[in-house]
């Protein structure tokens, strides 16, 4: 698989069904419930996409700028970035930041499934906080983003917010052939477990930094029953779509951030920084 795919070829989305399985929560988080989709035929092709609709609205497009720069200033003023900032340059993180480096210079940032960031707030704060990331570190590099909901509008804004759109859809299956962040906060477990396969191997996982979902929180989803039920997840279907999530918290470092605030709950909340730190091949087995 190439390393990067460069922006907009014209062809339109496929569609697939999918069922949901919603997991169990406990406190707060039953306003996010955590859920595992699983796509029906477990389709895994890269298609190439473009949005439905091929208008740039100047109106929208300039609303949707100020809204995203409201947002950009709102989460720089926050005690949550100042925590998260903090996180970042403690020394056991930022050795990880470090290790993922290695030789180069720079991280690139990959983006999936960021969603509307027209429609919604919480993708917007998302987008924040990584443009955010990116004006703060200079060993962060260019921006990637992918999600097949975006709109043509929405698709301009990013690229003029200095972000690239992917003219392909990965399915997550990006291969780290360079030092990479993914960015990936609230996405569906099928596709940290798309991005998991597909880098399956010691120097590849090494190369990778993912923020995202947090991967402890799965391990605790499927490794119980149901209340009331006698089967468990991971003799269902479901723990399929989560075979090498569970095999990779055997040698992840994970750490977990701090909302702060209920304003960036709904954004943010279970989210954890990954660091894959591996040594040799027989550390990739899956059972």
């Amino acid at each position: 698989m190439a390393a990067s795919t460069k922006v907009l070829a014209l062809e339109s989305p496929t569609q697939t069904g999918e069922w949901t399985v919603v997991l169990p929560h406990k406190g707060r988080h039953r306003r996010n419930s955590r859920k595992i989709t699983i796509a029906k035929g477990q389709q895994q092709e890269q298609q190439p996409w473009v949005p439905t609709d091929l208008e740039i609205d100047p109106e929208r497009q300039s609303k949707l700028m100020h809204k995203i720069q409201a947002c950009m200033k709102k989460i720089e003023n926050s005690q949550f970035f100042l925590a998260f900032l903090d996180q970042m340059q403690i020394p056991k993180v930022l050795n990880h930041f470090h290790r993922v480096l290695g030789s180069e210079s720079q991280l690139q940032m990959v983006i999936y499934g960021i969603g509307s960031i027209e429609s919604h707030e919480t993708p917007r704060l998302q987008l924040s906080l990584a443009l955010l990331m990116k004006r703060k570190f200079s060993w962060i590099g260019d921006i990637e983003v992918f999600d097949p909901v975006l709109s043509a509008t929405e698709s301009q804004v990013l690229e003029d917010l200095g972000c690239s759109v992917l003219s392909l859809n990965e399915q997550g299956r990006r291969e780290a052939k360079k030092s990479t962040l993914f960015f990936m906060p609230h996405c569906e477990a099928e596709l940290y477990n798309n991005l998991l396969q597909a880098n399956w191997g010691v120097e590849s996982l090494n190369r990778i930094a993912l923020f995202g979902n947090s991967f402890e929180t799965y391990e605790q989803h499927v490794s119980f029953k149901y209340y009331d039920q006698e089967v468990s997840l991971m003799n269902s279907s479901v723990a399929e779509s989560v075979t090498h999530i569970l095999a990779a918290r055997r040698f992840i470092d994970e750490f977990r951030i701090e909302t702060i605030s209920d304003d960036y709950f709904a954004a943010f909340h279970d989210s954890s920084w990954h660091f894959f730190k591996l040594a040799c091949e027989n550390e990739l087995q899956l059972n």
